[in-house]
């Protein structure tokens, strides 16, 4: 039998805590959404000057994210070079860059989610948020 990492609390509010100081320093209005390995959403905080439409898609990518075990650009890609029907994959709605799995020991423990700004600036959030962990 294996043993499973999870997110702590601890954890959740270091990522997020990394991810809003990220965004706030380049002043980026976005909301950052925090989920568990089954998509779950663990945190959610639209930042002031965030679009309401963000509330959807930053847990979307997150969940992405979590359920693909990898970053949710790859589905971008997939869909931008021309393989339209991956549009159709069940509870896959979160397929643009933004989204990023915290992964430890190759386990997938959950994904950070980003919305609001350039797609590479949402994943830029993310992976600030995870480096909180170390």
């Amino acid at each position: 039998m294996k043993n499973k990492f999870y997110l702590e609390s601890a954890d959740i509010k270091a990522i997020a805590a990394a991810a809003e100081a990220e965004a706030l320093a380049h002043g980026w209005a976005v909301t950052i959404a925090i989920v568990d390995d089954g998509g779950h959403l663990l945190h959610l905080n639209r930042l002031d000057g965030a679009a309401a439409l963000t509330s959807h898609i930053a847990p979307a990518k997150a969940q992405t994210a979590a359920l693909g075990r990898r970053e949710s650009k790859v589905y971008e890609d997939i869909i931008n070079g021309g393989r339209t029907s991956f549009l159709s994959a069940p509870l896959v709605h979160g397929m643009l860059e933004g989204a990023v799995p915290i992964l430890k020991d190759g386990q997938c423990l959950g994904a950070v989610g980003v919305s609001g700004v350039k797609s590479a600036e949402d994943a830029q959030i993310a992976h600030a948020g995870i480096a909180a962990l170390g």
